[in-house]
């Protein structure tokens, strides 16, 4: 699949945080009751990918911070609030007087999957621009972290170009998932073009099973992440999560999977993907980006796994990161 991999070295005289990720930061309105009156009842959690991998990271001890937009109206009130709660550093995010912030009404199916509704045109997650970027707190990073969300318009596009060489230049780690989301997108066609130079820019991928299938055109994942490797030989670790059927990390020539810990519990998957991309990224931070044996493959996706699946038995994600005894004791009581 690939050659061997050299383990990355931070040459950095000084580390300001472990991760920093870029993105979207919004309302997630989820179902939570049923009126007297037979309507829904919505209740406004804070979500966004990023900020909900940073969220997982920061209950495992790790420093982070964000950079993002919000509007300067109450939800984007309630969300730096809800950052600074949880420990993530506000330094990078930025508000906007005109554009509000974004909204996302989610649908959540018996099974737990979700749809959803998003009131993004625009919001103010669309409206960071490059000259609004914190060069320092990327330059100070030992990981930057992105999803395609930021992505689908300008100006966050550039920044996201901007922070993304910033990050090449100073040999930051960069982490992706695509996380496609449909209906942000005007034509599919752009979606792949930019989740492809998200994956040219890349040294950790975390891809869904119905990602990998869209953008290779494989079913198989094996053959999926080998069209990967093809393309994009820069990428040194692949992962593929796959939902009940667990997850899978890909790393030169091998390949180690590791089956889901299922729960009766579970209530909806909102942020079970953020969560394992949390805990792979823990494991990367502690043992650094290296050619890793079966066995540390195994360590890994079982740590992510847990607590993803910790994360499906509970509303919202944000606010509600499982903390490391209880991934823990998941595994142990698994084992």
């Amino acid at each position: 699949m690939m050659g061997e991999i050299k383990e990355t070295v931070i040459k950095k005289s000084e580390i300001n945080k472990d991760v920093v990720a870029l993105g979207e930061l919004l309302i997630d309105f989820t179902e939570n009751a049923i009126s007297s009156q037979g309507n829904p009842v919505m209740e406004a959690n804070p979500g966004g990918a990023p900020c909900n991998v940073l969220a997982m990271l920061t209950k495992l001890g790790h420093s982070t911070a964000f950079i993002g937009k919000v509007g300067n109206d109450m939800f984007g009130n309630q969300l730096s609030s809800a950052l600074e709660e949880v420990g993530i550093a506000t330094e990078g995010l930025v508000r906007d007087d005109k554009i509000h912030t974004t909204l996302a009404f989610v649908h959540t199916f018996p099974d737990g999957d979700r749809d959803f509704s998003f009131y993004r045109n625009p919001g103010a997650d669309m409206m960071l621009t490059e000259d609004e970027i914190d060069e320092e707190l990327i330059k100070g990073a030992r990981i930057f972290h992105f999803g395609s969300l930021s992505m689908t318009s300008e100006p966050v596009k550039s920044a996201t170009v901007k922070a993304l060489n910033i990050a090449k230049e100073n040999d930051v780690l960069i982490s992706f998932d695509p996380n496609l989301r449909e209906p942000l997108w005007e034509r599919l066609e752009d979606a792949r073009r930019e989740i492809s130079f998200g994956m040219s820019m890349c040294d950790i991928l975390k891809i869904s099973d119905n990602e990998i299938q869209w953008f290779t055109g494989e079913t198989d994942y094996d053959s999926g992440v080998e069209k990967l490797w093809e393309a994009y030989p820069g990428i040194k670790m692949i992962l593929v999560s796959m939902g009940k059927a667990g997850s899978t990390c890909y790393q030169k020539g091998r390949k180690v999977t590791v089956a889901p810990f299922l729960q009766d519990n579970t209530i909806e998957t909102t942020g079970a993907g953020d969560t394992f991309c949390a805990g792979v990224l823990h494991y990367v931070l502690e043992h650094g980006l290296k050619s890793y044996e079966e066995g540390e493959m195994k360590d890994m996706l079982s740590f992510a796994n847990a607590g993803a699946s910790i994360i499906t038995t509970r509303k919202g994600a944000l606010r509600v990161m499982p903390e490391k005894a209880e991934v823990e004791e998941l595994i142990k009581k698994n084992k």
